[in-house]
């Protein structure tokens, strides 16, 4: 029983997120409504559903007035992962796919992914209705049946498109100190985005030191990943495709009307199938450590919206995550948050529970020196109805621990981390913010904060630090 009130007022939370984000009512009544909707058939779906998923008038001209953006160097480990952008052998290519949907639980049919169905949702502006573009259900890399519906309709949950920033000081106006955001960190320019934003939009189209860049956040899984969305020399748009793999996101891109896995940012579905979107480290952090290491960095914009409730409250404390139909990974709960790192080859993982423990974690991965430094502060984003006032989980990331070719040792005392060759201190960005080597950076390894069950789902041989 009360297993199945926490799953209504989830349900309840999620209604609300959509109806916030834009929406007025259908991504919401399809998630209550579940499966009476899933069976109306596509004439009424679009009917009902067009005008009222739609992004308001108010945020679709809100939203497309684009600032610049920009991205990080890629580590070595982040090349291996991300270089390829071809459609590998292995991709499967069904033989009969006139109805690829056959036995799933898919809210819409194949004729919704055609640009001129996809142009009442979300508008002709962003997919042109005369292109003839349509996904291609042929090539796909995951098993139809592996993927489920999530209620909303393409873009029900509208990504944010060319977004407004603000300035730190306008932040500190609705932003507290615990809040958490990705730091995202590219050349002299920095942004701070709150999850308190993009749990209610997942996606931000947006641009940094002039590359175009797709911020994500899936708030069922945990997992905030940053992406280059240049691909064959086509710049993406990203939306949200209202469709869900291992509780994660699927997007789809407005050039190919591909689908793509949020969690790895692989192709899994159309012609581009198999491509590999190159990652860009960009750690989660509280608000309060984003503005001590970037001073003259900015925050996007809240556009005086009451961004600070939280839609999704106790569900990292859930014991079964949403919507997802495997069994979790008894190794850890599963919500348990995890530094996981991926090399294309084998993947591991730190609980953040022993990294706060321990502060400090030196470990190698792949013969390759790491170092792990972890930071108090940041609260959940996913705990309680008020986001500032929700549990602490703190901020991991990981680095190369040497600077101009000398390998470095640390200790974390008291809160504060510390090399053992010259005494300087670090933040948990890997810069030296004091002593000898002030003004150092560490070099990043791609590394990302997710929920144990969703890593474990995706990266089933993982290993886990300290057994």
């Amino acid at each position: 029983m009360k297993q199945f009130i926490s799953i209504s007022l989830f349900l309840l939370g999620l209604g609300t997120a959509a109806a916030q984000c834009g929406s007025v009512s259908s991504p919401a009544d399809v998630i209550k409504k579940g499966d009476e909707v899933a069976q109306a058939d596509e004439a009424r779906a679009a009917e009902n559903d067009v005008g009222e998923t739609r992004v308001t008038a108010e945020s679709s001209t809100e939203d497309k007035q684009a600032p610049a953006r920009s991205t990080d160097q890629p580590t070595p480990e982040s090349k291996a992962q991300t270089e390829s952008e071809t459609i590998p052998e292995n991709s499967n290519t069904s033989v009969d796919c006139t109805d690829p949907f056959a036995g799933t639980r898919l809210r819409f049919s194949p004729d919704t992914w055609t640009a001129e169905s996809l142009a009442r949702f979300v508008g002709a502006d962003v997919v042109d209705p005369d292109s003839g573009l349509k996904t291609n259900f042929c090539q796909h890399s995951v098993d139809y049946k592996d993927v489920l519906s999530g209620g909303p309709p393409p873009d029900g949950i509208p990504p944010l498109d060319n977004p407004t920033f603000d300035s730190i000081a306008t932040g500190d106006e609705w932003l507290a100190e615990v809040q958490p955001v990705i730091a995202l960190a590219v050349d002299e320019e920095a942004k701070a985005y709150p999850l308190a934003i993009l749990t209610r939009h997942e996606i931000a189209n947006d641009e940094i030191a002039g590359v175009p860049v797709a911020v994500t956040f899936c708030p069922l899984c945990n997992a905030a990943v940053v992406f280059k969305r240049e691909v064959n020399g086509q710049v993406l748009r990203f939306g949200v495709s209202g469709n869900l793999r291992n509780s994660d996101l699927i997007m789809w891109d407005n050039k190919t009307l591909s689908w793509w896995q949020q969690f790895t940012g692989e192709a899994i579905v159309g012609d581009l199938a198999g491509t590999q979107l190159e990652m860009i480290p960009a750690p989660l952090v509280a608000w309060k450590d984003f503005k001590a290491a970037y001073p003259n960095g900015t925050v996007l914009s809240n556009r005086e919206r009451p961004y600070g409730q939280n839609p999704y409250v106790g569900y990292d404390s859930s014991p079964q995550p949403f919507l997802f139909s495997g069994t979790p990974d008894p190794r850890l709960p599963a919500t348990e948050r995890v530094l996981g790192i991926f090399s294309g080859q084998s993947a591991a993982t730190y609980p953040l529970s022993v990294i706060a423990t321990k502060g400090v974690i030196e470990d190698t991965f792949e013969d390759q020196k790491i170092v792990i430094f972890y930071e108090p502060g940041q609260v959940s984003a996913l705990d309680k109805g008020i986001i500032a006032d929700s549990k602490e989980v703190g901020s991991a990331a990981m680095f190369k621990p040497e600077v101009e070719g000398q390998v470095l040792t640390f200790t974390y005392q008291e809160g504060v981390i510390t090399d053992n060759e010259t005494g300087s201190e670090w933040d948990v960005f890997g810069q030296a913010i004091n002593g000898e080597l002030a003004g150092k950076q560490l070099q990043p390894v791609l590394s990302h904060v997710h929920f144990w069950f969703a890593w474990a789902a995706f990266r089933p041989d993982t290993t886990i630090y300290g057994g």
